[in-house]
């Protein structure tokens, strides 16, 4: 048995994970490790994976664009050095649609709060 996890390419995390599992009996998984995150975030929304933008460092990225959708438009707006996976803790965001689902979580962005130096967007369903 496994855990698969997401990450790319931070080796501190990846030691932590695998740390963590010892003696378990679970082996960790990472099976986007090491794939460029620019090529990487293509594959996935070619794929049809969509997500939101939940929680912004505003000191990287603009905090409007809490609750904005993950996609090529948002991308082409990610100042330069700003990982498209937000690998380096720009953002996260929460993913509700793709070919994993049986079918697409319908949210819309509420409302956005400022707290201990992140912007954070609720995230609602959509009527």
């Amino acid at each position: 048995y496994g855990i698969a996890f997401g990450d790319l390419f931070l080796e501190d995390i990846r030691a932590y994970r695998v740390a963590k599992l010892a003696g378990t009996g679970l082996e960790p998984v990472f099976p986007v490790w090491g794939i460029p995150t620019d090529e990487l975030a293509e594959q996935m929304m070619a794929g049809g994976l969509r997500a939101r933008l939940t929680c912004v460092d505003p000191s990287k990225i603009s905090a409007e664009m809490a609750g904005r959708e993950w996609d090529a438009a948002l991308l082409r707006e990610l100042p330069s050095g700003v990982d498209p996976c937000g690998e380096n803790g720009e953002f996260h965001s929460f993913c509700c649609a793709g070919p994993m689902f049986a079918g697409e979580i319908r949210v819309e962005a509420g409302e956005r709060v400022e707290r201990d130096g992140f912007c954070y967007a609720e995230l609602v369903e959509k009527a």
